[in-house]
């Protein structure tokens, strides 16, 4: 579906190029979009890189798993079912801090990795549990402390500041995933029925 979005705005441009007398404009733009898209992904393959490798060495060192203790009562409250210490726990937590820490490429294999822990103790296959919603659901609210593609953004287009969005971005996130939960356990208790969560 997205690609006949896409293809539609495409055609829809050229052909509005067509009438206005703008062909010569929109090749020029296509042109020089091209040539920017490269060098976006070339700055971001290297801010990629940097972050994901402290990302490596704070998993080395321990560092995450330091976290993920730390983390440890939040989870707790977030699932109330999962025993301590287990798999999917692990994951979820190396997930979440990849995400604080604006690594939504790093956190992705965690997030993956937590979802298949998650679906092996789903007594029904073919339901979401409780707890992969709750996991999915903060997952997308994304509490971020640092949120690098932004600032790379802004620095490929000369921000004055590129990372005065820091704290913006950290109330926006913040309201976003304490909206998030609460929603999650309302409909949870609803959905799901009122138990110990």
């Amino acid at each position: 579906m997205l690609n006949y979005i896409w293809a539609g705005m495409i055609l829809a441009g050229i052909v509005t190029a067509a009438f206005t007398g703008r062909v010569p404009q929109l090749a020029n733009a296509a042109v020089d979009s091209s040539v920017e898209a490269v060098m976006l992904c070339v700055r971001m393959a290297g801010i990629v890189s940097m972050w994901a490798g402290l990302m490596g060495i704070a998993e080395k060192a321990g560092a995450v798993r330091g976290l993920a203790k730390r983390m440890a009562p939040a989870l707790r409250l977030l699932f109330p079912r999962l025993k301590k210490g287990c798999k999917e726990l692990e994951y979820i937590s190396t997930n979440f801090i990849a995400n604080i820490l604006g690594l939504g490429w790093a956190a992705t294999p965690a997030g993956l990795k937590a979802m298949e822990e998650l679906q092996k103790t789903n007594p029904d296959k073919n339901v979401a549990s409780r707890e992969m919603c709750m996991f999915l659901i903060v997952n997308m609210s994304s509490l971020q402390l640092v949120s690098v593609n932004i600032i790379a953004y802004r620095s490929q287009y000369n921000s004055a500041n590129p990372s005065e969005i820091i704290g913006p971005g950290l109330l926006a996130t913040l309201v976003s995933t304490v909206v998030a939960v609460v929603s999650a356990k309302v409909f949870g208790a609803v959905i799901f029925g009122r138990d110990k969560s």
